[in-house]
């Protein structure tokens, strides 16, 4: 038997964290799924996920979903970055990435899962970079505030940002992020958002897949309009949105304290 890659094999194989994310890193969701559907189920500890095979799948969509217009952003700051940190870190690449940018500044990455922090520490030492980030395991949405957190100029969030709703939630974390990191000069806030006028027999399937999935876990995702209706309630000024739309509506808001 002989096996050759069919014409759309290299786009499949790009494509493999999205699927990662859905059927390792969410398999008990949606193993449970008929289940979950009836609302009354959805009690106790039933959003059962793999951080780990998250943080991984994470880490690789990142890399062709956000990592160039993000680092577009990042070129274009006007100010030289001594102190950044990214919330919702998982596998810590993203700071890490910040650091090799700014090789003179410290970096802090925030997340509530252990089993990704782990992995983060282990990227770091790989790196060399242990000495220079500090890794805190911590529910970005209830933080008490820290030494570490005053300073930090950069601010950065990717693939979470969606927790932080419904909207009165959203606004109140929003302002709670300016009085933990009152020093920050921009928020890079990278997330999915929910499509708009596209019929769900139209979907591609993992944009269904993802959007069911945070359906059954009862996480509101948000639209562009509905972002972009929060930010000066919440404290900050939109200075520019990266429209990316590759798979589930990416997008990347750059803001600033009001």
């Amino acid at each position: 038997m002989k096996i050759v890659p069919a014409t759309h094999f290299a786009e499949v194989y790009r494509a493999r964290s999205f699927f990662h994310w859905l059927s390792r890193g969410s398999a008990d969701l949606f193993r449970r799924m008929p289940e979950v559907l009836v609302a009354e189920n959805r009690v106790g500890d039933f959003r059962r996920r793999d951080s780990a095979a998250i943080a991984y799948a994470c880490r690789e969509i990142s890399t062709f979903c956000y990592d160039p217009w993000f680092r577009e952003a990042v070129d274009g700051l006007d100010f030289e970055v001594t102190a950044v940190a990214d919330l919702g870190c998982g596998s810590g690449e993203r700071v890490l990435q910040l650091l090799r940018r700014f090789p003179a500044a410290r970096g802090l990455g925030v997340d509530i899962a252990r089993p990704a922090l782990a992995s983060a520490a282990e990227a770091a030492d790989a790196a060399e970079l242990a000495d220079r980030v500090l890794f805190v395991e911590a529910d970005v949405l209830a933080m008490e505030p820290r030494e570490e957190f005053l300073g930090v100029e950069l601010l950065t969030s990717f693939m979470m940002g969606h927790d932080f709703w419904p909207r009165q939630s959203c606004v109140a974390t929003l302002r709670r992020l300016r009085e933990l990191f009152p020093e920050t000069r921009r928020f890079l806030l990278g997330d999915a958002t929910r499509t708009v006028g596209i019929p769900d027999d139209e979907l591609p399937v993992f944009t269904l897949g993802f959007e069911v999935a945070h359906d059954l876990m009862g996480t509101f995702i948000p639209t562009v309009a509905d972002w972009e209706s929060v930010f000066e309630e919440g404290g900050w000024l939109l200075r520019r949105k990266h429209t990316i739309d590759l798979a589930v509506g990416e997008v990347i808001f750059e803001l600033e304290q009001l």
